[in-house]
């Protein structure tokens, strides 16, 4: 007769609570191990036991958590970036196993080219999303700034995170405090025909120059090219531990940043539930809403990340403060519009000053661009 199975027996012990940051208060997190016995074969497994709250009592139900994968681009700023994520997650989700996959985007091969002078999106971003898309990744941190209006089939903003320094600030090899002490006919380095166009219109002596590469690298060429400023967002500095070297930094108000600049854009597969619940408890419903209306107004005026474009949304209280400008790429026929309102209608007043800009010139802008 044949011998019965071995009968699985389960013993739990070693429950623990500590106190977890969720969602801007304290809950306690009970851990606790278990041991499942097979035949001679003792096999562990940690779980962690999270509070639910209903009918004025609390009970405990378990999160099963499972090893995620990032994808992430492999430079300094973005691994910084990527590593604040992780780690933020693994305060919210004790248990949590997170591996790192470092991946070389189109940006990054191609580091001579203007990106001005690029007709693609999505250039540093497009092959993390091939791989969210294959798989090969759960979810993926990017700048949000750099990712395109356009959001491929399947996958999803699923967390905005950590939109603390929205301005662009500026590197000078010699003292100044302001645009106005930078020597005549200054040359400054910048990536962007957004900042290059505000810098023109600002003063029209200075010469914005195309600088690729990452931030050290721009750093770097302050002194071995013959650049007398860089121009660089403040977040990336900042996150660099590299904030020192700022000499100003600009009002956004004045100097419109990027739309989403400075947040952080954590994409997942729209279908991965499991994931997005993950993820979900590090998304700011604040940089959120801003981000959404600031690239709304990309969205609704058909321009590229690339375009002479700005936008800056700010919340105060429960109204919504729009800035945005298009201009052409020498700092001529500067258009700024400015709209408040209602948080809740912020998509809606978007819109409307999008439409504005387009209607007072914008569009003769975009088509002289086109050709």
């Amino acid at each position: 007769m044949p011998e019965s199975p071995p009968i699985a027996r389960t013993f739990v012990y070693g429950h623990r609570r500590r106190p977890v940051r969720f969602k801007g208060s304290f809950r306690l997190i009970s851990a606790a191990t278990e041991l499942r016995m097979r035949g001679d074969r003792v096999c562990s497994n940690r779980h962690y036991l999270a509070p639910e709250f209903a009918f004025g009592g609390a009970f405990f139900r378990k999160i099963s958590m499972k090893t995620l994968t990032v994808a992430t681009r492999g430079g300094a700023l973005a691994i910084t970036q990527t590593n604040h994520v992780v780690a933020t997650l693994k305060r919210i989700h004790p248990g949590l196993d997170i591996e790192i996959k470092q991946i070389t985007t189109t940006g990054d091969q191609d580091r001579r080219t203007a990106l001005w002078n690029l007709r693609d999106t999505g250039f540093f971003t497009s092959q993390l999303e091939d791989a969210l898309m294959a798989g090969e990744a759960d979810f993926a941190v990017h700048s949000f700034k750099d990712l395109p209006t356009a959001e491929p089939e399947g996958l999803t903003i699923a967390a905005v995170f950590d939109r603390n320094f929205v301005e662009d600030s500026l590197v000078s090899a010699s003292p100044a405090d302001s645009i106005e002490q930078l020597p005549t006919g200054a040359r400054i380095g910048t990536s962007s025909l957004r900042r290059a166009a505000q810098l023109k219109h600002l003063r029209s002596d200075l010469e914005p120059t195309p600088i690729r590469g990452n931030v050290q690298t721009r750093l770097d060429k302050l002194e071995t090219d013959d650049f007398d400023a860089v121009l660089l967002a403040r977040a990336g500095l900042e996150r660099l531990d590299l904030a020192g070297r700022i000499s100003f930094i600009f009002d956004p108000t004045v100097f419109v940043p990027a739309p989403a600049q400075g947040a952080l854009g954590i994409q997942t597969r729209a279908d991965d539930t499991e994931t997005n619940k993950i993820i979900a408890a590090i998304d700011d419903q604040g940089a959120r809403t801003t981000t959404s209306a600031e690239r709304t107004i990309l969205t609704t005026m058909q321009c590229g990340c690339h375009a002479p474009v700005g936008a800056y949304a700010k919340i105060t209280g429960e109204e919504i403060d729009i800035r945005a400008f298009i201009s052409q790429p020498q700092g001529g026929n500067f258009i700024r519009r400015e709209i408040k309102g209602p948080a809740e209608n912020a998509i809606r007043l978007a819109e409307q000053i999008a439409n504005e800009l387009l209607n007072a010139g914008g569009k003769e802008i975009l088509a002289s661009l086109e050709s």
